[in-house]
């Protein structure tokens, strides 16, 4: 049965990486950078896709797992979810950084290059992402329900909705410092790498442990909202207060909700 879950993770979070590499292949058609307030509206958007992801494809089905085998809500839920967030946390700290719109690198010190910075930052934004769709997905493969493999759908697209500009705010900075554009694209891409990865060893972890399913649905959605408040936000707003960032915001978590009520 591992198997069949493993696969369903693998074609959720494959669809997802493809988002990324499309929007990473837009260096092909275009060569300047993003400009501010195009990047404040993506990464408001993909704020706002990945609160609602976090709530209605992540908690919500754990704590309805939980009420349906009659046990703690809790624990289980709050502890995954603290998990999660402290598990970004050190990320965090230990993976050097960059972050749109900044000039100050974050995690240990490193010698790297500004724009590779840059890629493990969004590094940093598809790990919860990919922890969701293979969890999922995974799920949808373990349920009888008709209505659990269309809300893994709906919990796709919307990464892939937000992910296809991410792939595109790596390669198109890559390329406007003076990068060709097929390393331009490859860097972009592989910056996606991360969701098949990271989806597929959180179904392992979640398929070894008899009954962790909610916990690492808790755990993922923890990340996500880490994500989300430590990075997304305040690059929407780019040090300043920003209508639209926050209307990004709003979009991208009406859109998900959307998308979770009318596929799933």
């Amino acid at each position: 049965m591992l198997g069949r879950e493993l696969l369903f993770a693998l074609i959720g979070t494959g669809a997802t990486f493809l988002a990324t590499a499309l929007g990473a292949a837009m260096v092909f058609l275009f060569r300047k950078d993003m400009s501010p307030k195009l990047q404040q509206i993506f990464l408001g958007f993909a704020a706002g896709v990945m609160t609602a992801a976090a709530v209605f494809s992540l908690l919500m089905p754990a704590i309805e797992t939980l009420e349906e085998q009659g046990k703690n809500v809790l624990l289980p839920v709050g502890g995954g979810f603290a998990l999660g967030a402290l598990f970004l946390l050190v990320l965090d700290r230990v993976l050097p950084h960059m972050h749109i719109g900044s000039d100050e690198p974050e995690g240990l010190r490193a010698h790297f290059q500004k724009t590779t910075m840059l890629v493990f930052a969004v590094t940093l934004h598809n790990i919860p992402e990919g922890m969701a769709v293979g969890l999922a997905f995974a799920a949808a493969a373990q349920s009888t329900e008709a209505g659990a493999l269309a809300g893994a759908i709906a919990l796709a697209v919307g990464m892939g909705l937000q992910n296809f500009p991410e792939g595109a705010a790596v390669s198109l900075p890559l390329r406007s410092a003076g990068a060709k554009k097929g390393k331009a694209f490859l860097m972009g891409a592989l910056s996606g790498i991360v969701e098949p990865v990271f989806g597929i060893l959180a179904v392992l972890v979640a398929g070894t442990i008899a009954g962790i399913m909610p916990w690492t649905l808790s755990f993922a959605a923890g990340a996500m909202v880490y994500v989300v408040v430590e990075e997304l936000i305040p690059e929407a707003h780019l040090g300043e207060h920003s209508h639209i960032g926050t209307a990004s915001v709003l979009a991208g978590f009406f859109v998900m909700m959307l998308l979770d009520i009318a596929i799933g």
